[in-house]
């Protein structure tokens, strides 16, 4: 029993690391594409809670994609609606998933699989305290867009 403690202590201190890393998230979901095929008419929404109008926040978008994607950028429009349903911003991003002149995957990979997390507001302030929701739209040319395996939003905390 005595050889087991000090690995019992080590894995209890490392398990509290990685959950303390991580203070400044409000919130983070992500939404699975079905098929791996993202229609137009697919548009996810995610909802989050914001209780303090006086902290600043980032706003992230994250997507998932299968190495067979075919183009090496994406475009979404997020739709940012208030607690009282009126659209607050709407804004059209392009992601770079690859590099445009080597074809080389960016984002965190295993495999095929390659992950990507893009700020989509910096240093937002929500005017009002409630509950937001965040629509996603894919405007890409094609449709069903093949190999986005998943898109989510995460927003946090600026650090001060």
């Amino acid at each position: 029993m005595r050889n087991y403690l000090p690995f019992l202590v080590t894995v209890l201190c490392l398990g509290f690391l990685l959950t303390s890393c991580d203070g400044n998230r409000v919130f983070e979901e992500n939404q699975d594409i079905t098929n791996n095929e993202w229609p137009v008419k697919l548009a996810p929404v995610f909802e989050f809670e914001i209780t303090d109008t006086t902290q600043q926040y980032n706003v992230f978008l994250n997507v998932r994609n299968a190495l067979h994607y075919p183009f090496y950028n994406l475009y979404l429009r997020h739709y940012l609606i208030g607690p009282d349903g009126k659209q607050v911003n709407s804004m059209l991003h392009e992601m770079y998933l690859m590099d445009p002149k080597t074809g080389e995957p960016k984002g965190d990979g295993a495999g095929d699989i390659f992950d990507h997390r893009f700020r989509a507001l910096k240093n937002i302030r929500f005017k009002k305290a409630g509950t937001y929701r965040l629509k996603l739209n894919q405007y890409m040319r094609q449709d069903p867009l093949p190999g986005i395996m998943a898109v989510g939003v995460r927003v946090e905390k600026v650090a001060q």
